[in-house]
């Protein structure tokens, strides 16, 4: 091989590494943008996520081919952070009340993001693939509300899942009210937490119902 090959060889590589660099940090903003404005803008088109990422239809078309394939990419990626903080907030053999508290703290926030990428998803995937997302961080949550009845943290006169749907229609006030300046964003997290830990500790009850 002459030196003239090699110098062309490790030019080819370099390029590759480069375009595969580029490509990476290109895929990285198309999809931090795209979660912004879905969360705030269900419907937002592709025009708007390639302006909002800084890139060219085409170099937006390269790497997602559809607004379908977009969304989807953007939910799976709230899907695995959000479970990732529900474990991590669960994880360390916390009492569930003490378990909630930190998770409603620590996570709020991304937790109601994600229920905003859900409404997008709604619109632009199957429902059978948009509730099996939906499903697996939920699922965490009642767990977690369902573990807190057993050892009497949480009330158990009501169904576990109306507690869940209790706490995910909160979570959506809360970001709408942080977004409409009616509720400190620095301060949500704590309020959200009073709130809700109030409302799942309700009254002691006698007795349970099924769940």
């Amino acid at each position: 091989m002459t030196r003239s090959t090699r110098s062309e060889g490790r030019q080819r590589r370099a390029d590759g590494t480069r375009r595969r660099a580029d490509a990476e940090r290109n895929i990285a903003a198309i999809v931090d943008a795209a979660t912004d404005l879905f969360a705030r803008d269900p419907g937002a088109s592709m025009v708007d996520v390639a302006r909002a990422a800084g890139v060219g239809r085409v170099t937006l078309y390269a790497h997602f081919a559809s607004r379908e394939d977009l969304v989807r990419e953007v939910l799976d990626r709230a899907i695995a952070r959000s479970v990732s903080a529900i474990e991590a907030a669960t994880s360390e053999g916390r009492a569930p009340a003490e378990a909630f508290d930190v998770l409603v703290r620590t996570c709020w926030a991304q937790l109601s993001r994600f229920g905003r990428l859900h409404q997008a998803a709604q619109r632009a995937l199957p429902r059978e693939e948009v509730r099996r997302g939906h499903d697996r961080p939920m699922a965490h949550v009642r767990d977690l509300v369902a573990r807190g009845q057993a050892v009497g943290d949480f009330r158990a006169d009501v169904p576990a899942d109306w507690l869940v749907a209790t706490v995910y229609a909160l979570l959506h006030a809360a970001a709408d009210e942080v977004e409409a300046g009616r509720l400190p964003g620095d301060g949500a997290g704590e309020i959200l937490a009073t709130t809700l830990l109030g409302t799942l500790k309700g009254p002691a009850a006698q007795t349970s119902i099924p769940m």
